[in-house]
């Protein structure tokens, strides 16, 4: 298997300190006296032992009595169990009753629990762990009970925050907004949703400005690593069903996660049972199932015996497994003893889990099949691999999908914007589609069909588009539209590519699915303005391919189609024709399609095609520390307001700062002024850039 990017990266002198924290655990930690902390850190980063120092300081010095942390899902729960901390030098151990750790087996919002999280903050316990659904159904019993002043001088935890905005019509949402504006509580949020930018959709912007925010590139923490030196991404394509892409690709000597398809999407050939069966042959023999743990024991054509964790089986036996994966295997001494936890699993084979959060440090590869259309979902998945471990020097991500039926080239321009894509979310950038706003354009209307606000957003005009009726859904169609989006492109199915159906009715059903779920109490008029909206942007990329096909008198015309009138395609027409319902959607293409800032940025990350009979690889350059400073230079010029006096104003700073602390200015840095002169450092550069290749030219 080619490799399709290699990130190499150094170990920097950076340790952990004396408390045993490592950098972005010092850096949150220095943000511990702040009443709303937000840390936007990528997985495996050290989130957690983060908040337990954080959550350690509030108890004991500012005057704070319970800390409550909230989990997405009870497998997560296992990482913020008691840990010895004082063996690493601070102060405190944190130390969670097993009574009090709610993320157990059964219904998340079970009544058992929703007492014991009310009876948690009767008692004298410190320390509860639960999940996001547990913490609504007791919130809303305490407050019913108590009132909202029980969860005064509380330290409330979200872990992965960026769930807050899909949670039961945004209920978390509102929790939060309450607790906030009481001002009696502290709260912490965490997500490596940084792709987002600093804002979270959930919160309102006065509300987000009193968050003090932390951010931690995946630069930043892979580099700071002891063991973890290297990060390698591939695409590969298969054709047929995705059994046949199995060989060169799953690798039985590395402890691998498989991540099969989505249910109802075009590479998912069987039900979920049988595609696991067929994985395991692919394997080997089965020999049965260890009655301990409930692993599926394979025997491999060479002799070995693998241990195969199945979490798509949603069966009674699953809780075993999940059970058998958190136990952490240890010495008589009390620390794990790393030869026996390692070889305790080989490999771990899920549908909707072990994806954010989930702890396997010993995971070698990460391996997706079929196509992701969330980026946030493939940089959790990458995550998994990122852990360091003893032994692990290198980490591996795969995405194997189907060959889209489109010329190579084609598909080689759109790896190299995944890349670039991929790169900016490793680097902590924006790397979604600008700020997009629609107005309905009528005839004579003297306004461009295309230009740019005083806020920077882009306005586009379509005839016959529903305007919003009311303030309510003109704020939907503001603020809520990439979060819809998002939504939307994972749940285009089946009903999309049948031949049966017309394209824009299966649009329309989709999205006011969508949209009824969400917002339940809009009415039909209501509903159907977002629709038209949601439908627009996300055929802008269609319109704005067709408008580059033509000259500029062309454009008007080009854009005088309703929304109504097409649908948002999960394939590219070859040619400019149409798909054909039975040909593999160019599901690659379709994706990237979605991060239009990343066709922006001049960088070439393709080093070599190879074109085999069965399928192709693409691979790309090494993706090395030299090249990712590069990346972020062009990322950061992109998105920066900064003029040209001002940054050869700020010039003798960045100079003296080099001179000063043998670095460049950070970015992502917390003082203001060394911020912005990264910012005005990559203007700079990106200027110098332009300039060269004009005269190039």
């Amino acid at each position: 298997m080619v490799e399709m990017l290699n990130v190499t990266y150094g170990t920097s002198t950076a340790k952990t300190n004396a408390l045993g924290q490592r950098p972005m655990q010092a850096r949150t930690y220095d943000a511990r006296a702040a009443q709303f902390l937000l840390l936007k850190a990528p997985p495996a980063a050290g989130k957690s032992r983060a908040l337990m120092f954080v959550a350690l300081d509030k108890l004991l010095h500012q005057g704070l009595e319970k800390v409550i942390v909230c989990v997405p899902e009870t497998s997560i729960g296992g990482s913020f169990r008691s840990t010895n901390l004082m063996s690493y030098g601070f102060e405190a151990n944190w130390e969670v009753e097993p009574r009090w750790n709610l993320c157990l087996t059964g219904d998340d919002a079970s009544k058992e629990k929703v007492k014991a999280f009310q009876a948690f903050l009767q008692s004298d316990a410190k320390v509860l762990v639960c999940t996001h659904a547990t913490f609504r159904f007791g919130v809303d019993a305490v407050i019913e009970t108590s009132g909202i002043e029980a969860f005064d001088r509380c330290f409330i935890a979200i872990d992965e925050f960026h769930h807050v905005s899909a949670s039961d019509n945004n209920r978390l949402g509102v929790i939060l907004r309450n607790l906030i504006t009481r001002d009696a509580c502290h709260i912490m949020a965490m997500t490596g949703s940084y792709f987002r930018g600093d804002s979270d959709p959930v919160l309102r912007e006065e509300d987000e400005d009193r968050f003090t925010k932390i951010t931690y590139s995946y630069y930043e923490q892979l580099e700071s690593y002891a063991f973890l030196k290297a990060l390698g991404i591939n695409y590969d394509f298969y054709k047929g069903n995705y059994i046949n892409g199995l060989e060169g690709v799953l690798n039985p000597n590395q402890k691998t996660i498989i991540h099969i398809p989505h249910r109802g999407s075009s590479e998912a050939f069987d039900d979920k049972y049988n595609e696991v069966g067929r994985i395991l042959d692919f394997l080997g023999k089965h020999e049965g199932r260890d009655p301990e743990t409930g692993f599926d024991l394979v025997r491999t054509a060479e002799g070995r015996l693998l241990k195969i964790a199945d979490l798509v089986d949603d069966g009674p036996g699953r809780n075993n497994v999940k059970t058998a994966l958190s136990h952490e295997i240890r010495g008589a001494d009390g620390k794990r003893d790393d030869d026996a936890d390692r070889a305790k699993v080989d490999i771990i084979i899920a549908l909707g889990m072990a994806k954010e959060g989930f702890d396997w440090v010993w995971c070698e590869h990460a391996l997706t099949i079929g196509y992701r259309s969330s980026l946030t979902e493939i940089v959790q998945i990458i995550g998994r691999a990122t852990r360091d471990a003893p032994g692990k020097p290198r980490a591996l991500f795969t995405n194997l999908v189907a060959e889209p039926g489109v010329e190579t080239g084609v598909v080689t321009d759109a790896v190299n914007d995944m890349l670039k894509a991929i790169s900016g979310s490793l680097l902590m950038e924006q790397v979604l589609a600008p700020n997009l706003k629609f107005y309905r354009r009528e005839d004579g209307d003297v306004r461009a069909p295309i230009g740019t606000d005083d806020e920077g957003n882009v306005t586009i005009g379509i005839k016959g588009l529903m305007e919003p009726p009311t303030d309510r859904a003109r704020a939907i169609c503001e603020k809520d539209m990439n979060d819809l989006m998002a939504t939307a492109y994972q749940e285009m199915d089946r009903r999309v590519l049948s031949p049966e159906t017309a394209p824009e009715v299966a649009t329309q059903m989709v999205l006011t699915d969508i949209i009824e779920r969400r917002y339940e109490t809009l009415d039909t008029e209501e509903a159907e303005s977002v629709r038209q909206h949601l439908a627009a942007h996300m055929n802008v990329l269609t319109l704005a391919r067709k408008q580059a096909e033509q000259d500029i008198t062309g454009a008007q015309s080009v854009l005088g189609a309703p929304p109504t009138e097409g649908a948002p395609t999960t394939g590219e027409a070859n040619d400019g024709g149409e798909e054909t319902p039975d040909s593999a959607p160019n599901t690659l293409l379709a994706m990237v399609k979605k991060f239009i800032n990343v066709r922006d940025i001049d960088i070439e990350l393709i080093d070599s095609i190879n074109v085999f009979q069965e399928r192709f690889e693409v691979a790309s350059k090494s993706l090395n520390a030299e090249i990712l400073a590069h990346v972020q230079s062009a990322m950061v010029a992109l998105r920066v307001n900064m003029s040209g006096d001002e940054a050869r104003t700020l010039w003798p700073r960045i100079k003296a700062f080099r001179a000063t602390e043998g670095r460049e200015p950070n970015v992502n840095s917390a003082n203001t002024l060394e911020k912005r002169m990264a910012e005005a450092l990559a203007w700079l550069k990106a200027e110098k850039a332009k300039r060269l290749r004009e005269a190039a030219q």
